[in-house]
C-alpha cells in the first residue's frame, strides 16, 4: 500500500461515550459513518444522544440546522460486520480488554474488504498484540481519542511495528480533516500521554500518604497553571474506573498508593458523578468543595500504612509531580516512542491541561537547564529511592550541554 488510501467511509464499533464522540468527529469531518453495537438498545440511545448534541450546537449558534441535518444524515446504524464490508476504516471503541479487542479484530479482518484500515481506540493496550490476530498487520494502528472525543483536540496515532507508512499518512490526513492535533506515538503501555500520567499520578498519591492532603496537591498544581490537579481529575474521570479495573485484573488492589482511592470507592464516593469523591459536589454542581472527611480518611490510611507524616510545601509537591513527568518523558524520547520532545509537549498541552505559557513538560525542563533537572532527580533518588533514578538520556544530554529539543529520533 504505497499510495495513501483516502478515507471516505468509516465504521465505529461501540456505542459508549467514546464511540459517540468518535462518530461525531467523523460525521463532522464529512465522513459517512456506519455504527455498530451488540446492544441495539444502547445504539438507539447513543443515536439519540448524538442528535441531542447537534441540537444543542444549533441552539448555541455553533452550526445551523442544515449543517446539523447533514451531520445526522452521515450516521447510520449497521446490523453486523457483513454490513460494513466496504468501509475504508473501522475504529473499534469498546472497553479496555485485550481479549475482547482481539476477538473483534479477528472478525473484522475476515469481514472487511482487503484494503480497509483497522484501528483501535485504546488508551494503554498493545497495538501489536491486536494486529497479530489479523492477516493485515500493516493496516492496523491505534487511534487514541481523548474524552469527550468530539471536543478534545488531541489524537494519539499509535504506530505498530508493522503499520505501513501509507496507513499512518491516511490517519494523519484524517486527523487534519477532523480538526485534531495529531501526534504519532510508538507502541508501549500507555503510549506517550498515559505512560507519563501514570508516574505523575503515582507521585501525587505518594505525596498524600507522606504528609500532603489532596486539596493541597491540587492547589500547588493548579497554582502552576494546570487546568486541574490530579485529584480533581480523578473526580471528573471517576475514581471507580481504575478501582474496577484492578478488581477485574485481580491485581494491584493492595498497593499502598491506591488505598485512599479504595476506601473512597468502598464508601460509594466515585467522584463528580456520585456527588462525592476526593471533593464534595452539591446536587447539579460541578464545583469541587473541600471535604474535611476526606482529609481525615487520608490521615487514617497513611497512619494504618505506617507513614510518618510531615509538612510538605507546594514547592516540593510541584517539583515531584513535574519531575515525574519529565523523567518518564525522557525515557519515551530515548526509546523512540516519541520522535521529538515537541511531540511530548503537544500531547501534554492538548490532552492533559499542561499550562500553555510553560510550553509543555519537556520545554519547561529545557528552560530549567538539564544539569539542574539532573541534580534535582539525584537528590530525590537519595531521599525517596530508586524510582527517581534519572533517565539515561538526561545524564547524556546534561553532560553534553544539550537540551531535549536537540534530540531527533528516526522512525
Amino acid at each position: 500500500m504505497s499510495q495513501t488510501p483516502s478515507i471516505r467511509t468509516a465504521a465505529v464499533i461501540g456505542a459508549g461515550t467514546m464511540g459517540r464522540g468518535i462518530v461525531m468527529c467523523l460525521a463532522n469531518a464529512g465522513v459517512q459513518v456506519q455504527w455498530l453495537d451488540n446492544n441495539p438498545q444502547m445504539l438507539l440511545q447513543a443515536q439519540g444522544a448524538v442528535a441531542d448534541t447537534y441540537a444543542h450546537n444549533v441552539r448555541q449558534g455553533r452550526i445551523d440546522e442544515a449543517e446539523a441535518a447533514a451531520r445526522r444524515a452521515r450516521i447510520s446504524p449497521a446490523e453486523n460486520y457483513a454490513a460494513i464490508r466496504e468501509a475504508d476504516l473501522v475504529i473499534e471503541a469498546v472497553y479496555e480488554n485485550l481479549e475482547l479487542k482481539q476477538a473483534i479484530f479477528r472478525e473484522l479482518d475476515a469481514a472487511l474488504k482487503p484494503s480497509a484500515i483497522l484501528a483501535s481506540n485504546t488508551s494503554y493496550l498493545d497495538i501489536d498484540a491486536i494486529a497479530a490476530v489479523t492477516k493485515r498487520p500493516s493496516q492496523v494502528l491505534g487511534l487514541h481519542f481523548f474524552s469527550p472525543a468530539h471536543i478534545m483536540k488531541l489524537l494519539e496515532i499509535v504506530r505498530g511495528a508493522r503499520t505501513a507508512p501509507a496507513v499512518l499518512d491516511a490517519a494523519l490526513e484524517l486527523g487534519k480533516r477532523m480538526g485534531k492535533v495529531s501526534v504519532v506515538a510508538g507502541n508501549c503501555h500507555g503510549f506517550i500521554g498515559n505512560r507519563m500520567l501514570e508516574k505523575y499520578v503515582q507521585e501525587s498519591r505518594r505525596l498524600i500518604l507522606e504528609g500532603s492532603l489532596p486539596y493541597q496537591v491540587d492547589a500547588a498544581i493548579q497554582g502552576f497553571g494546570f487546568a486541574m490537579g490530579p485529584f480533581r481529575m480523578f473526580d471528573v474521570v471517576g475514581i471507580d474506573l481504575e478501582w474496577r479495573a484492578r478488581e477485574l485484573a485481580g491485581k494491584g488492589q493492595d498497593a499502598p498508593t491506591v488505598q485512599v482511592d479504595n476506601r473512597l470507592c468502598e464508601m460509594g464516593r466515585f467522584g463528580q458523578k456520585s456527588g462525592n469523591g476526593f471533593y464534595h459536589y452539591e446536587p447539579g454542581s460541578r464545583q469541587a468543595e473541600h471535604d474535611p472527611e476526606v482529609d481525615a480518611l487520608v490521615l487514617r490510611e497513611s497512619e494504618r500504612l505506617g507513614y510518618a507524616r510531615r509538612d510538605i510545601g507546594p514547592e516540593e509537591i510541584l517539583e515531584r509531580c513535574l519531575l515525574a513527568l519529565v523523567n518518564e518523558g525522557a525515557k519515551i524520547l530515548d526509546e523512540g516512542i516519541a520522535s521529538r520532545s515537541a511531540d511530548i509537549d503537544t500531547v501534554y498541552l492538548n490532552g492533559y491541561g499542561f499550562p500553555a505559557d510553560k510550553g509543555g513538560p519537556m520545554a519547561w525542563a529545557d528552560a530549567q537547564g538539564l544539569p539542574t533537572i539532573l541534580a534535582r532527580l539525584r537528590d530525590l533518588a537519595g531521599q525517596h529511592g530508586a524510582h527517581w533514578q534519572p533517565a539515561a538520556l538526561i545524564e547524556r544530554l546534561a553532560a553534553a550541554g544539550q537540551r531535549f529539543a536537540d534530540v531527533q529520533k528516526e522512525h
